[in-house]
């Protein structure tokens, strides 16, 4: 059975030049990059490459690019690492957005645990947070605002470049994660305005378990991890060198290819949804922000059927719902409640989300299988 792989916001497979580019670090590059010799130096030298291509593909500087273990991980330095360095011993405020990764919201609720109060700002039926209200949410003692630039379940882009202006007027430090956008869009740290910016690895095309924390000069961080001193003393731990380098080299690839990058993923995208429309009728729904949304996304809601019951008839289909069972009963994700979507309704989402080795073939092939099923189903 020939799968059909959907679900390029879960995780990416690894690109074969990126895989290249790992496998002598495996292998007979095995240095330490803190040793003083011939196998230690071409270890540190591949990490300051990568460093460099990192930078490039955000327009930094290197000095801002700290690597860590994935996306949870540079969710959590950053925002305990701003908010436990500016208030070791008393508490402030946190404000982040009700469509925000785990990684992000998790941490938020920790420090609320320690006395730090937290403000979630809501969103539209479309998953845009409105830039007054998140204005109107900002204190003086808000010590860090954070929200997703792009969400990983429906896709909604969020007006980034606007809400961190109304922090830099402040001098409230801005984080965004950005985990689902870099290496779909264009991410540049300047553009954004961010002062802090997390990417996962295995979100565009690198392996798992190795991240990047962009932190802007002049800010600065309690480390979560103490000893040896790596990453400049904010991330102590021998570095992970094999997936550092294909991290890098990911970088490179995208950027090489970043002007063709949206467009195609678009093509594919919405060449499936007009198909799906097509076939379920009036009756079909979606969820994010129609124009606003990562070109690669499509969570669609199939009417009168279980989403989750729906791909599991098309095993050869990988695909995510946007529904999490826990303990046998079905409740609505974090991201799906916060847009309003009925419970009803959102029984039958599924995300489907494509990338750059899907073909029309897949897609063509995709869309007839659900439809085929959907139609038995009802």
């Amino acid at each position: 059975m020939r799968t059909l792989y959907l679900d390029y916001n879960a995780t990416t497979p690894i690109a074969p030049v990126v895989q290249e580019a790992m496998l002598p670090f495996l292998s007979e590059h095995y240095g330490n990059p803190s040793s003083n010799h011939s196998l230690g130096r071409a270890s540190f030298e591949a990490v300051a490459y990568a460093r460099e291509n990192i930078a490039e593909l955000l327009g930094c500087s290197t000095e801002e690019i700290f690597f860590t273990s994935g996306g949870s991980e540079s969710n959590n330095l950053a925002i305990k690492g701003i908010t436990l360095r500016k208030f070791p011993h008393t508490r402030g405020h946190v404000v982040i957005s009700a469509v925000e990764h785990p990684s992000v919201s998790e941490p938020a609720h920790y420090l609320q645990r320690l006395g730090f109060e937290v403000s979630v700002v809501k969103c539209d039926r479309t998953g845009l947070i409105k830039v007054d209200e998140f204005q109107a949410a900002l204190r003086p003692n808000t010590c860090l605002t954070s929200v997703i630039h792009a969400n990983n379940e429906i896709g909604t882009v969020q007006p980034i470049r606007a809400l961190a202006d109304l922090c830099q007027q402040r001098e409230i430090p801005f984080h965004t994660d950005a985990s689902q956008s870099v290496g779909k869009l264009p991410v540049s740290v300047d553009e954004l305005g961010v002062d802090l910016l997390t990417i996962a690895g295995h979100k565009m095309y690198a392996p798992k378990g190795v991240g990047v924390l962009f932190v802007r000069r002049g800010i600065a961080l309690e480390p979560l991890i103490h000893g040896g001193g790596q990453e400049g003393g904010l991330r102590s731990g021998t570095e992970n060198v094999s997936h550092i380098v294909g991290l890098g080299r990911a970088a490179q690839l995208i950027l090489s290819h970043q002007s063709e990058l949206a467009p195609r993923l678009m093509l594919l995208r919405d060449r499936l949804e007009s198909q799906l429309a097509e076939g379920l009728g009036p009756g079909m729904t979606t969820n994010g922000h129609p124009q606003q949304r990562l070109p690669n996304t499509l969570s669609i809601n199939f009417p009168d059927v279980s989403g989750a019951e729906l791909l599991r008839r098309i095993p050869e289909l990988l695909a995510s719902t946007g529904s999490a069972c826990h303990s046998s009963q079905h409740s609505l994700s974090t991201t799906l409640t916060a847009i309003g979507l009925d419970a009803e309704i959102a029984q039958g989402t599924v995300r489907l989300s494509v990338g750059w080795f899907t073909t029309e073939e897949e897609v063509d092939r995709a869309a007839n299988l659900l439809l085929t099923t959907w139609e038995n189903m009802i």
